[in-house]
């Protein structure tokens, strides 16, 4: 018809649409939404302040890897690695001046596959919980302990009562390895543990000498006589020694109990132990170092056998 001002199948207009408002462009104002701001120069990928702060996290030592226990310092890094701690990493601060320590520790880390990292002196400092590392900081592996049945295969056992040196720990280990022990076995409270410093004064003793920590030292007395074991005890305050104690027993399956320095056997684990014997010394001297005693009773076990 002429009178239609619209078409049959002619285009509607667009700003007729539903919702549709003038100036609106024909788009619903509720559907404009803003682009939010602009991200900072660091978080846009491309941008080079994003670059450079990529290269800066990369070139950080990877704290990650450190286990929480390090050596640190020229000399006990080198020490450690040449009596073979189980070290995972090892970090080296940048434009620090390299002497001969340095150049072994790092010849004799990458001979045994230990990953090298490089950082600032901040990142070593941090690494190192604030300790003179001197441009080096060994991490070590943490220590899986043993089960202990797992450590009582043979006829002799050391126990720790109360030891918190660690530097004891690690030279009872040596002792205990030079006279055939079959473990070590330490509780779980109140008593050191197998650490970098345990490592280095067991002159890679305790690589071979596998150490049980149990929750209960006395507990693990009665496990061992029920099957079989007699125990004896390091103890000042006694007449017995050595010498009193029989050769089918000294020949037997011995676990030898070591007290703390000073303080000696807990009451609980004495009274759990089958002897307790002293080693004679002279009068009025003061007790012995726990490795040191360790060291003569073991001997003197092992002179029996």
């Amino acid at each position: 018809m002429a009178g239609n001002s619209q078409r049959r199948g002619a285009k509607r207009d667009p700003a007729k649409k539903k919702g549709a408002t003038t100036g609106s462009g024909g788009q619903r104002r509720s559907g404009l939404k803003g682009k939010g701001p602009t991200p900072k120069a660091s978080d846009r990928a491309h941008h080079p302040a994003a670059k450079r702060a990529r290269k800066q996290q990369a070139a950080k030592p990877r704290k990650a890897a450190v286990p929480g226990d390090v050596v640190i310092g020229r000399n006990p890094v080198l020490e450690a690695l040449r009596a073979g701690i189980p070290a995972t990493a090892l970090y080296l601060q940048v434009r620090a001046d390299p002497d001969e320590r340095w150049r072994e520790s790092l010849a004799l880390a990458q001979a045994a596959g230990v990953a090298v990292f490089e950082g600032s002196r901040s990142d070593l400092d941090d690494l190192a919980h604030g300790g003179n590392h001197q441009g080096l900081v060994l991490a070590i592996e943490d220590y899986e302990y043993a089960d202990l049945g797992d450590v009582a295969t043979g006829n002799l056992l050391v126990m720790l009562d109360g030891i918190t040196d660690t530097h004891n720990v690690g030279a009872i280990a040596r002792s205990a390895a030079a006279f055939g022990a079959s473990g070590l076995v330490l509780p779980a409270r109140r008593s050191a543990g197998v650490t970098a410093s345990a490592w280095k004064a067991s002159a890679g003793a305790l690589s071979r000498l596998p150490v049980a920590r149990v929750t209960n030292l006395r507990t693990s007395l009665t496990e061992l006589h029920d099957a079989g074991w007699m125990s004896i005890g390091l103890e000042a305050e006694t007449d017995t020694t050595f010498a009193d104690i029989d050769d089918d027993v000294l020949t037997d399956k011995v676990a030898l109990v070591i007290g703390s320095e000073g303080a000696g056997l807990s009451r609980l684990v004495s009274e759990t132990c089958d002897f307790r014997v002293r080693i004679p010394m002279v009068r009025d001297q003061e007790s012995l170092n726990a490795s040191v005693a360790a060291g003569i009773a073991l001997n003197a076990v092992f002179a029996r056998r």
